[in-house]
Formats: structure tokens, sequence, C-alpha cells
């Protein structure tokens, strides 16, 4: 039987990962919009996870998303730590590997910081870390 607080924290979660789908709705048409073509969404590998694949041109774009709409640039800098960086290079690379078809493309790996208060609705950091 499920108590009580277990049923808020579900929710709590299905809420936060709704929101984190809407934030990256958000991004996913911001970037079409904008000329890319959207190639994967949450590629997954057991060490890590890439919000977007994307390609612009003759680049291949990996896309991190956050929503932070209570947030500020401090707290989006501490969410991209080196070791989130880390993580999206390395399943970065194991996109690749698996997508053969892109190992002549150029990489970029791109931050889109959703509702951030005092920035744009959809703040586009383009080459915001690199390996």
């Amino acid at each position: 039987m499920r108590t009580l607080q277990s049923l808020k924290k579900s929710n709590q979660e299905l809420s936060t990962r709704e929101k984190g789908n809407a934030g990256e709705d958000k991004a996913v048409s911001f970037l079409v919009s904008r000329g890319y073509e959207i190639l994967a969404r949450n590629y997954r590998i057991r060490t890590g996870e890439i919000d977007i694949v994307a390609s612009q041109g003759d680049t291949i774009v990996f896309v991190e998303v956050k929503s932070l709409p209570h947030g500020n640039i401090e707290i989006l800098s501490h969410e991209l730590n080196s070791i989130k960086q880390k993580k999206i290079i390395k399943t970065s690379k194991s996109y690749l590997q698996n997508h053969r078809q892109y190992s002549n493309r150029f990489i970029r790996y791109d931050v889109l910081a959703i509702d951030v208060p005092g920035l744009d609705p959809v703040h586009h950091i383009v080459n915001a870390f690199s390996e």
C-alpha cells in the first residue's frame, strides 16, 4: 500500500519530468525554427544522456537543455559543472560510434537555458564547452 507521502513524491517526480519534457519541446521548436535538423532526443547510455542531438550544416550539435524557471546564471553554471560536461562528451562519443555516417562532421556542445529569469525565454549558448 502506498502512503500519502509516497504518492506526493511520485507526483512531484512526474511533475519534474513533465516540466523537463516541456522545456525540451520548447528547445526543439527553437532549434527547428533556426534551421536545425533534430537527429535524436534523449540519447542514453549507461553513464549519461544527451537531451538533443541536432545537425546544422556540416556540424553535429549536442544540446543540453536546462529548464530553470527559478534559477539564474550561477545555478546554470553549477548545473553544468565539469563532471556533467565529461558525461555529455563521453555520451556524444558513443553516439558518434553508433552513427558513423556523421564521422566526417564537426561537433559542438551547446546549452539551451529555458525560462531563466532575466534571460530570453530560450537562451542559446553556442559552443558552451569543449573537450
